[in-house]
């Protein structure tokens, strides 16, 4: 955070440049991005993120990370349902085109939004669209990079800083760093780092921009893979697979979507867990210890303990607390399938 405000200050002091830098993104790791924005003093005529969407046990609609932001900053706002003009929601499209024509942006900026840009959205901008991607590009295109890296076992995450085309995440790169994934690291703690570090990144790349020397370099096609979507189904844990498998999966998908287990008719949270030693001869989901140490399970290769857990409708807690309202027995076993309604 320090790094990112001494470049937001050093940015202010150059002066912006006079850039017109419009906003498009939607969740907390955007809204940093949009904050090094005007705390180094660039203009930022027109912020777009997604509509407001329910949350939370009431599911009361929920304005957006960006939508505070703009709204504290007295920031020009829209929140179209979609910009293909042909789509589903035309109205709203024709309306985010008159507001980026009215906005006149010299570049916008794109972090998370969670809409695909027409080629009209792209063409728009004096400069173009830079977009903030949280990976190593080519490795992990698409929705979901933090979580894919952890899940898929990488030593190594980053921040790409690329100028945007049609196809998904192929753009030339401006600048690329990396940061290491640690053993014990969540969704929520990589993203937090990597936020932070895609607000530095992107401060940067304006200022290579300004000062003419930019020189974005086209990503290989060699190692490129992709980010799939997160699907619920992926949430419930199949004892089935190693547990070195499901104990990266659970921190990948730690908070959201979270992982999910059953045991009886008891359904389950998993919010933490760690490898266990045992597990040869058992059978996959079967007990091999549940006390305050946590619950182990064996699986088809290893085992896996618990150590922190959340029933439905209650808060997580750990296996000691979990155990005195739910009693297990060495032999008991977990479900392997997610239930038939999931």
């Amino acid at each position: 955070m320090a790094e990112t405000a001494a470049l937001a200050r050093e940015t202010g002091a150059a002066g912006s440049g006079g850039l017109r830098v419009a906003c498009a993104g939607t969740p907390e790791f955007a809204a940093l991005a949009l904050r090094a924005l005007l705390r180094a003093g660039y203009e930022v005529p027109l912020v777009l993120t997604q509509p407001d969407r329910p949350a939370g046990r009431g599911l009361h609609p929920q304005a957006s990370a960006v939508k505070r932001v703009a709204l504290e900053q007295a920031l020009a706002l829209e929140q179209p349902r979609g910009l293909r003009l042909d789509g589903r929601f035309p109205d709203d499209a024709r309306q985010a085109r008159e507001a980026l024509r009215r906005a006149a942006p010299d570049m916008l900026v794109v972090v998370a939004y969670g809409l695909l840009l027409p080629q009209w959205v792209l063409d728009l901008p004096r400069l173009g669209c830079l977009n903030i991607h949280a990976s190593l590009l080519p490795r992990w295109r698409g929705a979901a990079p933090i979580q894919r890296a952890i899940e898929a076992g990488d030593a190594l995450s980053g921040v790409s800083i690329m100028h945007m085309e049609a196809g998904l995440d192929t753009g030339p790169v401006y600048r690329m760093e990396e940061t290491p994934i640690l053993a014990e690291d969540t969704a929520a703690t990589l993203h937090d780092r990597l936020a932070e570090l895609g607000a530095r990144l992107l401060l940067q790349v304006l200022l290579d921009l300004q000062q003419g020397v930019a020189e974005p370099t086209a990503q290989p096609n060699d190692g490129a893979t992709y980010a799939a979507k997160i699907d619920k189904a992926e949430a419930w844990l199949d004892y089935r697979r190693p547990a070195v498998e499901l104990e990266r999966r659970i921190r990948a998908f730690e908070p959201q979507p979270g992982t999910r287990t059953r045991v009886g008719d008891a359904q389950l949270k998993v919010h933490a867990a760690r490898l266990g030693r045992g597990g040869a001869g058992a059978a996959p989901g079967q007990v091999l210890r549940a006390d305050a140490a946590g619950i182990e399970i064996a699986c088809g290769e290893g085992s896996l303990v618990l150590t922190r857990l959340q029933r439905a409708g209650g808060t997580p807690v750990d296996a000691a607390a979990l155990l005195r309202g739910l009693p297990l027995q060495v032999g008991d076993r977990f479900a392997c399938e997610a239930p038939a309604a999931a």
